[in-house]
């Protein structure tokens, strides 16, 4: 199970290198890194997992991680990392093994099937309703970090479901990502939601950016000379 998003596979590993490193750098920030790499983890899963039926049984509920079991070593590395960051945050290890195990065996065989055959517009309903939750759900971790799991599965099927690579989709996913931040800075009692909104904008604007259409080139005779056809009297 492989992604195809380059640049976004990149700033995947970024974000978890500054998430192990986190506790060295800044403490505090853990529980936002954390939330952030369910929600791209979540997203390059589904992305990955090209299935859009599941097969019966046992074995293909968990299919998705039969194909791809070292896909959860980070997530014991983070929980060890929490445990390391200070007694504050073993709570956190705690539900960063939860949510993984929730995402994992329940929220992603239940939705991804779901979701899939959801409209566009059903999608960006069922994000939104996703992000509250996000604000309820604000003083528990482990519900919040699955919800941040669901959004990314949601998310990737948004995408899936758009106008991949074009420079209007890119743009409006940059812009609502910059609206959230600001939101998020201007407004402390909205970062509940206005983060979580960043992050799956921000993840939405570099998948985009990954697939990026260049622009075409014309066809030009080896030779360099170009010929021209002249046009119909009666076309123009």
């Amino acid at each position: 199970m492989k992604g195809e998003l380059k640049i976004l596979g990149v700033a995947h590993g970024l974000l978890l290198g500054l998430v192990l490193a986190s506790p060295l750098i800044a403490p505090s920030l853990l529980p936002w890194g954390v939330e952030a790499l369910f929600i791209v983890a979540a997203f390059q899963l589904r992305l990955a997992d090209r299935r859009w039926e599941t097969r019966a049984g046992l074995r293909g509920w968990v299919s998705h991680i039969r194909m791809a079991p070292v896909r959860l070593a980070p997530w014991a590395g983070i929980a060890v990392v929490a445990v390391i960051a200070g007694p504050q945050q073993a709570r956190l290890a705690a539900a960063i093994l939860i949510a993984i195990a929730m995402g994992e065996l329940l929220i992603y065989p239940v939705i991804a099937n779901l979701l899939g055959r959801l409209p566009r517009r059903g999608l960006a309903g069922a994000i939104l309703l996703l992000l509250i939750a996000c604000g309820l759900a604000e003083q528990g971790q482990t519900a919040r970090f699955a919800m941040a799991f669901a959004l990314g599965v949601s998310g990737c099927v948004f995408w899936l479901r758009g106008p991949d690579g074009e420079t209007g989709a890119t743009l409006f996913a940059l812009g609502n990502a910059v609206a959230a931040m600001l939101v998020a800075l201007l407004m402390p009692v909205a970062q509940s939601v206005a983060i979580p909104a960043a992050i799956l904008c921000l993840t939405l604007a570099l998948a985009h950016l990954s697939v990026m259409r260049r622009h075409p080139l014309h066809w030009r005779p080896a030779g360099g000379v170009h010929r021209f056809m002249r046009r119909p009297a009666g076309l123009r």
